[in-house]
Parts: C-alpha cells; structure tokens; sequence
C-alpha cells in the first residue's frame, strides 16, 4: 500500500496530498452524517464532492499536464466550501458575504484556466502570435461564460427540481413599468415597504412576509458581478505576466502546464 501511494503521488507537492486527504476524511465523515440522519440527497451530494475533488487529479493524469499547487488547492477548498460547508451545512445563508466570496474566487481560478489554455497554444505554436491583450481577453471570457453557465444550471435547477439554488432577499422598494396606470413605459416606485401578504387562488392568506421577496434576480447579478472581478482581477495580473515573466510571477503561480515542460 504505502509503494503504491508513493508511485500515485510521486513528485506532488506535500500540501496537495494533506489538503486532498484532509478534505476527503472530512466529505466521508459529512456522508455517514447525513446518512445516518436520513438526508439520501445529501449524502448524494458528498459523493458528488468526492468524484469532484479527484478531477484535478485524473485530468493531470489523463491529459499529462502539471497543474500548481496554488490551483489545486484552491479548487479542493471551494468544492469543500460550496458542496459541504454551503450547501449542506448552510453556510449560504447562515454566513454573510459567503457566495459572493466564492463567487469571486470561481471568477479567478476560471480566469487562470482560460489563460492557461490559450497561453500554452500561443507558445508551443510558432504559427500561433497572439497579442497579450487577446490572451487575457479570452481568460476573461472564458470564466464570464463559465460564470454565465452556472447560473443557467442554478436557475434550471430550482425550476424542474424546486430548490433555492439562487436564494432570495428581502427588499424595500420595488422600481417596475407594470404598475403603471396608464400602462405606458414609464417605472412606478414603491417605497418603504414594510410587509407583503400572499394569498392562494382562493383568497386565503398564506404567509406574510418582511418586506418583499425578490425571486433569485439580485442574487443571480450579484455572483455575476463578483465573477466579473475575480475575473477581472487575475486578467491584469496574466497581462502583466506575459509582459514580464520574471517580474510578474504571481499570475505565473496559476498558470497549469505540460508535464514535459514543468520538468524543464
């Protein structure tokens, strides 16, 4: 066993192995948790973390690619920190600022994923000569479009399964052109709402609410926002990166490579 673990690993940096494993027991100790309290779905979903947190594993396997450290980690954090602390122990709702926390480190580790891929052609192909602004624009773009697809898969999600996936907030004033009595394009602003009052198709009142409930939108915008300057974020540092490799190593730190050329 142990020769095994040592060819399995060989040549890994020591804090991917312990954050790996550490996660791993911790997922495992969650899935008898939940099980043993009868919640199936959420010992489905820490399977689901298991299977996610070996990715980055079998894709440098399978690809032969070197993927940093910085990165690795990174990714085994914000799965344990979206599927288990988020979602199954509530911190979405329970932790302020938590999603958008997430959110901005999704937009960042997208970003560097995006500029690896484009970056890594631009060099090995002498025919490809990509400008550095092309490079990190296609970054950006790669993680607003994976930002983008989540929330796709968020909001598809609550529809055909009802979840909450794009969880709700509480406003006071509602900006809308559908109150208006004239029914023309001009908005109608109610202000300073205190309560609001749901009935069913037959009049009966069935929850009286603080405020009013905004369904998803704001939340939805926000994680876009906060993606958008994650992603942002690590743009500049690739563009300077490409400028000057030396100077600027810190975009260098996310930068997955092949295997070949990592040993160089």
């Amino acid at each position: 066993m142990k020769k095994i673990f040592k060819k399995k690993f060989k040549g890994k940096n020591k804090l991917d192995i312990a954050v790996f494993f550490i996660l791993r027991i911790l997922i495992i100790i969650c899935m008898i948790r939940e099980i043993l309290r009868g919640n199936i779905m959420n010992g489905f979903l820490c399977v689901i973390s298991l299977v996610l947190l070996s990715l980055p594993l079998f894709a440098e396997k399978k690809f032969k690619i070197d993927i940093p450290s910085a990165v690795k980690v990174s990714i085994y954090l914000f799965i344990y920190s979206s599927e288990i602390l988020g979602e199954i122990d509530n911190f979405f709702c329970r932790v302020p600022y938590w999603d958008i926390m997430l959110h901005t480190l999704n937009g960042f580790l997208c970003a560097s994923l995006g500029f690896s891929l484009v970056y890594l052609l631009n060099k090995a192909d002498d025919s490809i000569n990509l400008s550095p602004f092309f490079v990190t624009l296609v970054a950006f773009c790669f993680s607003m479009t994976t930002g983008v697809v989540w929330e796709i898969y968020e909001y598809s999600v609550d529809r055909l399964l009802g979840t909450d996936m794009q969880k709700d907030e509480y406003i006071e004033t509602i900006k809308t052109v559908d109150l208006n009595p004239q029914k023309e394009n001009k908005v109608v602003s109610i202000d300073n709402i205190s309560y609001s009052i749901l009935y069913d198709k037959k009049g009966n009142e069935l929850v009286k609410l603080d405020k009013y409930l905004d369904i998803g939108l704001r939340d939805t915008m926000l994680d876009l926002i906060v993606n958008f300057i994650g992603a942002g974020t690590y743009s500049i540092f690739a563009y300077l990166y490409i400028k000057n490799e030396e100077k600027y190593k810190f975009a260098g730190m996310f930068v997955t490579k092949k295997i070949s050329e990592s040993n160089n």
